[in-house]
């Protein structure tokens, strides 16, 4: 941001020319006050202890915004060389730190639209904004909230036979769903519990590119914050019904015997066999052996 920082303690006076005590080795700072453009970032963040490398520098950038920029998954991917996958994941880890959120709220007109937060300090009972002309609070972090149990997946449907190519065509269409939205990339536990849901649609004779248009089709542009809990209420209400019962065709009339001529007296008979003979013919070549 390029907001001031006024509160800032002034930098003590730099040690006499030949009085510097420089550690052995390891990491020194040649540092300068900034006075434009900086941003108060806490310790809390940069040096957490279970974000991964990634999200502490969105974490840094997202803070360091101005306010209204966009910081939704596609926005984020043109701005950096980092993959929608990784991005999104990224954000889910600042999202379970508590660094981002996501707030729904009414415009005018009476549309929904998500709106993304930033916290410097997640956990802090004090959200009042700060006062203008003035950076970030400075004050010691409160210490984060205990992270609250995740929540369970909604059910979803079973097949009446979940037969395993069944299952590991539903598992191979729910593994390329983010090929079609990053922001749909499942853990392996949610893909075991949405592919019976899956198996239930395919086995209703559903191809499996109607069964993606359904999870895939009409997600908010700014992400999908539990894409499994998403995926789980589609694949229950918009289940169709299973296809008409058809009974098995019953197999054709066989085909009456044609009218054949005996051989031995020229007179015609009915007998599938081209060579069949009559009764008396019959009898006569008995009576010869």
């Amino acid at each position: 941001m390029d907001t001031e920082n006024p509160s800032a303690t002034q930098c003590p006076e730099s040690r006499k020319a030949g009085k510097k005590h420089l550690p052995a080795s390891g990491l020194t700072h040649d540092n300068a006050r900034h006075t434009t453009r900086f941003t108060v970032i806490g310790n809390h963040l940069a040096q957490h202890r279970e974000l991964s490398l990634l999200a502490i520098g969105l974490g840094v950038h997202i803070q360091s915004l101005p306010k209204g920029a966009r910081v939704d998954i596609k926005s984020l991917t043109a701005r950096f060389p980092e993959g929608a996958t990784r991005i999104a994941a990224a954000l889910r880890e600042l999202e379970s730190h508590g660094y981002l959120r996501r707030e729904r709220c009414r415009v005018p007109g009476g549309r929904f639209v998500t709106r993304a937060v930033s916290c410097n300090q997640p956990g802090r009972q004090d959200r009042r904004p700060a006062a203008a002309g003035h950076a970030h609070d400075t004050a010691a972090p409160a210490k984060p909230k205990a992270r609250t149990p995740r929540k369970p997946l909604p059910a979803v449907p079973r097949p009446g036979y979940p037969a395993p190519a069944l299952l590991q065509a539903a598992t191979d269409l729910l593994a390329g769903l983010r090929r079609h939205d990053p922001g749909l990339l499942l853990s392996a536990c949610d893909t075991a519990h949405l592919a019976l849901g899956v198996a239930a649609w395919l086995e209703r004779d559903v191809s499996p590119a109607a069964v993606r248009q359904a999870l895939t089709a009409d997600l908010p542009p700014e992400g999908v914050r539990r894409p499994a809990a998403l995926l789980a209420h589609r694949l229950t209400a918009l289940l169709p019904p299973p296809p008409p019962f058809r009974a098995p065709a019953s197999p054709p009339p066989p085909a009456p015997p044609r009218m054949r001529n005996c051989d031995g007296w020229d007179r015609g008979i009915r007998s599938p066999e081209p060579d069949a003979r009559c009764r008396d013919c019959r009898e006569q070549s008995a009576a010869a052996l």
